[in-house]
């Protein structure tokens, strides 16, 4: 079948262990199924693991992709949850330690068929597109868990997501709105602020600015670049959310002093479980907000998607069609 994936790891270049090619059809082991593939999107995650990063290289050569959207074995559209917990845990599967993503220790989804766990597809809505769909099982659903559930925002709460523009932040965005919240979004990029006010923000700031007013809670996913600002942008008991530290993990400052005085609480989130992606699906179902896709391309062209996000040329989502 074609697939694409990496048979070897470059830190300095990574797009060099890419290879788009054949693969052996995959032998779906008892409790499993076999999705046919119809659009499957890029992640971050999917450019570390050329780099080698949470990638074993025994695992190698592996498919790439941990999104998916397509047909089950028995013709039912369906999403595929890209979280594979061991078969004897039960509960939060987020917090299996146990746990790995699709890619990881078992093939991807960037190829014509993947194999996953029966508890691992959730049905797709005819209102929403293969592309739509395929975007959801990572960014979207971890920007429903910062939210919804590890948040516990509700509607009429003041959320400030920081760097508008990547996945996770224009989900954040997107989500926030459609669920009755007041989004505040910031960027260094005017063009990406441009862009998050008509996706749904209702203010934009430069990075680092000063807010007209203290936030219910920050939805973090840049890290050392933001901390500061996010911490002092929150009212007193309000919480940040993280999910991700692009601009580096280590910080001059944890503003520690600000934590404990202001009772702020600070919150790690990651991915999220599979009736989470059912109750996002409903939710988009139901509101009619979408996905947005920066780009659609067929699968055979997937370098150039990579290419593009190495470059950080991207504003939502892209996206690889079969």
């Amino acid at each position: 079948m074609f697939a694409v994936y990496a048979d070897k790891f470059s830190s300095d270049d990574p797009l060099s262990a890419l290879v788009v090619g054949e693969r052996p059809d995959p032998v779906a082991p008892d409790g499993w199924t076999t999705v046919t593939v119809k659009a499957a999107s890029l992640n971050h995650h999917d450019l570390w693991s050329l780099r080698g990063v949470g990638l074993r290289e025994e695992a190698l050569p592996m498919i790439l992709g941990c999104d998916a959207a397509g047909y089950d074995e028995d013709g039912n559209e369906v999403v595929v949850h890209a979280v594979v917990s061991d078969p004897s845990w039960t509960g939060d599967e987020t917090l299996d330690p146990k746990r790995s993503l699709l890619s990881e220790r078992h093939q991807g989804t960037f190829a014509d068929k993947v194999v996953v766990p029966r508890g691992n597809v959730v049905p797709k809505p005819a209102s929403m597109s293969f592309a739509e769909a395929a975007c959801l099982p990572t960014a979207w659903l971890t920007a429903y868990r910062m939210l919804f559930t590890q948040g516990d925002l509700k509607a009429g709460d003041t959320v400030l997501v920081q760097g508008a523009g990547g996945g996770v932040a224009t989900a954040l965005i997107i989500l926030a709105r459609a669920g009755g919240l007041k989004v505040l979004a910031t960027s260094r990029d005017e063009g990406k602020r441009a862009r998050a006010l008509e996706i749904g923000a209702h203010e934009v700031f430069e990075s680092g600015a000063r807010l007209p007013v203290k936030v219910d809670a920050v939805m973090e996913t840049v890290g050392r670049a933001t901390w500061s600002h996010s911490i002092r942008a929150l009212r007193p008991g309000g919480k940040i959310v993280i999910s991700g530290t692009t601009s580096g993990p280590q910080l001059d400052d944890a503003e520690l002093t600000r934590i404990f005085f202001l009772q702020l609480s600070v919150i790690g989130s990651t991915m999220g479980t599979r009736g989470e992606l059912a109750s996002l699906v409903s939710l988009l179902d139901a509101s009619g907000a979408r996905p947005l896709v920066d780009r659609t391309l067929p699968m055979d062209e997937a370098r150039d998607g990579f290419a593009a996000m190495a470059e950080g040329d991207v504003f939502g989502k892209i996206v690889f069609t079969r």
